[in-house]
């Protein structure tokens, strides 16, 4: 197998033949992967919304699912010890032989799941900036209450907005509806004027995007992440490693400290029943519509608990690839576990049904500053204290992501599915090209996720239809693996059983994936299946015009393969099988469940 991975010298890494640097050992990954608990934050508020007193089982069954799949992750990762880029790269592997197709999808699927973590992370991190720097007063806030004071004479009574509250508004009085619009314009008065300013804002087919104030502020986040990221893998695990001591410690907090002092209030667990309708306080039941919306929280958050698997990104990076890569992902597992269960279930059991219902709980900007209140009790330096350290636990994983996301398209040019430009490295064995990439095609998503809640979910939503279909192909490519590369030294061996159990869990993601994208958008579903397909031109582009229809020799020689190994199929016709199958599931479940009506 070729090893030119670059060289370690007295002078510390250096990429000698444009490639990634040993520079690392599992901690190093432990602490680059350390910023997937920070995911959290991205959907506990929408999974709160659509899941209602269910959510924090939700957290706790899709986090066992991610740990439990790992298992099949860490083993193909150690058949490769030359390659990065993560799972999605090993897997690929593994269906090469039985399509030219299918093997890059494993690739371009994981690069679009985890890529927009940059764009998404900095909407929200910038909105926590605005929230600290310009505030949107509270309804009672006492200048609020002078507002109202001062203009209680503005709505006459035969407003047609009166009426129009009303008819919003069933069983309430006309005195009830000049008290709500009074605060409701009170709020908009005093709302300082760079909430609302864009510099530009459209409609793009399903979302919105706005060029406004947090587009701007979350530019700037990227910009910094880009710049720790050129200094490469051994500074991006050093300045990583003081960052998440910096976050994971206030998340523990968060976690533990409500439950010591007795603010758990365990009625907000109970009834164990579905919502009757997203977003709404009224309790349903375990029927089509209730069953949906619990699958549509399964699918959103399996984009989260899931994400620990970056840990494996970076095997040619390490120094003893053979142990780091399994070390490496089980202890990034234990700590997501430990935290996907914790800060949930706190959340839920402090905040309950109708503080999870917030609006600015359900779009995320308010999160932050939700779970800082359950620590700090009111006090206003605890507060923006923790306020501010979550806006870290972002910037580690805007590293996490960047880092993992940039060595995808970086290994995927090496072995011949990307355009060649994406493999450049530079002198610290970062690469750049495919940095920039990532940097250039977020900032465009950026607008978009900064416009408002709906445009936001899309998004989120549309990435994991990608990361659904490149655990569906990893998960089965462990079993690919093990009857095609029998042979091949295995540093760690899952149990079989795990590796089944895994592979079961395939087409459990799939039921997410068809049942639950239409809780978030209806046209999520179609557009994550579009964008997967995306991958065929630019695919084809690099195969048979740039490398006329030859794989580069270094990644056969990787597999231990010739041109000629490719039509030894040992697995026969089950691997064909398996993926008309997991499409049928899709179809089948995006059929079959229905919202509530």
């Amino acid at each position: 197998m070729a090893t030119e991975t670059g060289t370690l010298t007295a002078d510390g890494p250096s990429a000698t033949s444009g490639q990634l640097v040993r520079a690392i050992d599992w901690r190093g990954a432990f602490w680059v992967a350390s910023g997937v608990p920070a995911l959290v934050l991205f959907s506990i508020g929408g999974i709160a919304g659509v899941a209602g007193k269910v959510a924090f089982l939700v957290w706790f069954a899709s986090m066992i699912m991610g740990f439990i799949q790992s298992f099949t992750y860490a083993e193909i990762a150690g058949l490769f010890p030359n390659k990065s880029g993560g799972a999605s790269v090993y897997g690929a592997a593994a269906w090469v032989r039985y399509s030219k197709l299918i093997a890059p999808l494993s690739v371009w699927c994981n690069w679009f799941a985890w890529s927009p973590v940059l764009s998404l992370g900095c909407s929200i991190a910038a909105a926590y900036i605005l929230n600290a720097l310009a505030p949107i007063p509270p309804a009672d806030a006492p200048q609020v209450a002078a507002w109202i004071s001062a203009h209680a004479g503005s709505i006459p009574a035969d407003s047609p907005r009166i009426a129009e509250w009303l008819a919003a508004n069933h069983g309430k009085t006309a005195a009830d509806a000049v008290t709500a619009l009074l605060s409701s314009d009170a709020v908009a008065a005093l709302t300082p004027a760079i909430r609302n300013w864009s510099a530009f804002h459209g409609t793009l087919g399903p979302v919105s995007f706005s060029f406004n104030a947090a587009f701007f502020i979350g530019a700037i986040l990227m910009l910094i992440t880009f710049a720790i990221q050129h200094r490469g893998i051994l500074g991006t695990a050093s300045v990583q490693k003081y960052i998440g001591l910096a976050v994971i410690i206030p998340m523990l907090i968060v976690g533990v400290v409500p439950i010591i002092t007795g603010q758990i209030d365990w009625s907000n667990f109970t009834p164990l029943e579905p919502l009757k309708a997203a977003y709404a306080p009224d309790m349903g039941s375990w029927d089509i519509g209730g069953w949906t919306l619990i699958l549509g929280a399964m699918f959103i958050a399996a984009w989260s608990t899931y994400g620990f698997e970056t840990a494996v990104c970076y095997t040619s990076e390490f120094r003893n690839p053979g142990t780091d890569t399994f070390k490496a992902i089980f202890y990034s597992g234990l700590l997501c576990l430990v935290l996907f269960t914790l800060v949930p279930f706190t959340f839920q059991g402090v905040l309950g049904l109708s503080g999870m219902l917030e609006p600015s709980i359900v779009d995320g900007s308010g999160v932050a500053a939700a779970m800082a209140n359950m620590v700090g009790h009111g006090s206003a330096f605890v507060t923006n204290l923790l306020v501010m350290l979550m806006i870290l636990a972002l910037m580690l994983c805007l590293m996490t992501a960047m880092a993992g996301s940039s060595r995808t398209l970086y290994q995927g040019s090496r072995d011949g599915w990307l355009p060649r430009y994406l493999s450049h490295v530079n002198e610290h064995g970062a690469p750049t090209r495919a940095m920039w990439t990532d940097l250039v095609i977020n900032l465009a998503v950026l607008a978009i996720a900064c416009a408002d809640a709906t445009s936001f979910f899309f998004i989120l939503a549309v990435s994991n239809c990608g990361y659904i279909i490149f655990n569906f192909l990893n998960l089965n490519s462990g079993w690919l693996h093990r009857i095609d590369n029998a042979d091949v030294p295995r540093p760690w061996r899952a149990p079989t059983w795990v590796l089944a159990i895994g592979a079961v869990f395939a087409f459990v993601n799939a039921v997410f994936m068809g049942a639950g994208a239409k809780v978030w958008n209806p046209s999520a579903l179609w557009a994550g299946l579009f964008t997967a397909a995306l991958i065929i031109p630019v695919f084809c582009f690099r195969h048979y015009v740039q490398d006329k229809g030859v794989f580069p020799a270094h990644m056969l020689e990787d597999l231990g393969l010739h041109e000629a190994d490719f039509k030894k199929k040992k697995a026969g016709a089950l691997p064909y099988i398996v993926l008309v199958a997991g499409f049928l599931v899709v179809l089948a479940s995006n059929w079959f469940f229905q919202l509530p009506a």
